[in-house]
């Protein structure tokens, strides 16, 4: 059997590709007063106004990685998480993983949306492929280390108060109406530049996409929290402005995502090939 390929639920996967690729994902949590919401198993108000979040536990982790061990009969496991800098699901798969005497390899993906989407689906693609446990982490490490995200926030607000984002930037973004570009450096939240109005933000984030770019192919996803006009837009100048956009999707955010970002918040998650393109799995790489 293949190695199996597990993730949590800000991946954004949607549930048919998740079941084609026989993917494991883990629901994170969104927490209303009293009420604790699995992401992607229970149905989660579209108003997430004052929600809190939590990552996957320890034990809901292990619980996972033990399914997905018992479904591989041996292969291994390969688990790709949101950025350790932006929740705890990292952490809590990594102690996890400690059971598993390195049958379980942990990955993180320094990102989240579709910059951890990318790395699962190549992951699962390449162990779809007969690939063995090592040369499936490797493939999901590169990938995650090639994907790039930008977002334009309407407000920092929701993002302070999480604690994905310092005071200090937070600051900035309500100072004269500014509104800033922000990127993942390293998987954690930070400014790139800051803008007058959400049409310059937009215009900035574009450019700096494309520049990211560059001239090799490249998969383009655009995220919005309810804001799907201004998404198919960026999604549309986007497509016209990369020479080699191999893939481009338009989607949600996850709703643990959108807790933070809030609504009218658009991101871009880019993910340069390498020039050669991804090789397949050999004959000294797969599994017997």
């Amino acid at each position: 059997m293949p190695v199996v390929v597990v993730t949590d639920s800000s991946a954004s996967l949607v549930p048919e590709v998740v079941e084609e690729q026989a993917i494991q994902v883990v629901p994170l949590h969104v927490l209303s007063g009293d009420e604790d919401f699995r992401e992607g198993i229970d149905v989660i108000p579209e108003d997430l106004a004052g929600v809190t979040t939590a990552g996957a536990s320890p034990g809901e982790l292990s619980e996972a990685y033990a399914a997905a061990w018992e479904a591989s009969e041996g292969a291994g496991v390969v688990a790709v998480h949101i950025s350790r800098q932006l929740s705890g699901t990292w952490e809590a798969g990594r102690q996890a993983a400690q059971e598993f005497d390195g049958r379980v390899r942990i990955v993180d993906s320094q990102s989240a949306g579709m910059g951890l989407g990318y790395p699962v689906l190549e992951a699962a693609r390449l162990a779809m492929s007969g690939a063995d446990l090592e040369t499936v982490y490797r493939r999901a490490v590169d990938v995650a280390g090639r994907s790039r995200c930008l977002i334009v926030v309407d407000r920092l607000d929701q993002l302070r108060r999480g604690g994905r984002i310092g005071a200090a930037a937070a600051l900035l973004g309500t100072a004269l109406a500014m509104k800033p570009v922000l990127h993942l450096v390293d998987g954690r939240l930070v400014l790139k530049e800051k803008t007058r109005t959400s049409t310059k933000a937009m215009a900035k984030m574009i450019d700096s996409a494309v520049e990211l770019a560059g001239v090799d192919r490249t998969s383009v996803a655009v995220h919005h929290m309810h804001a799907p006009d201004r998404a198919e837009s960026v999604a549309q100048r986007l497509k016209e402005r990369i020479p080699q956009v191999s893939d481009l999707v338009v989607t949600d955010f996850s709703s643990v995502i959108g807790a933070h970002v809030g609504a009218g918040a658009v991101g871009v998650v880019l993910c340069p090939e390498p020039a050669e393109g991804y090789p397949d799995a050999d004959s000294s790489t797969t599994s017997s």
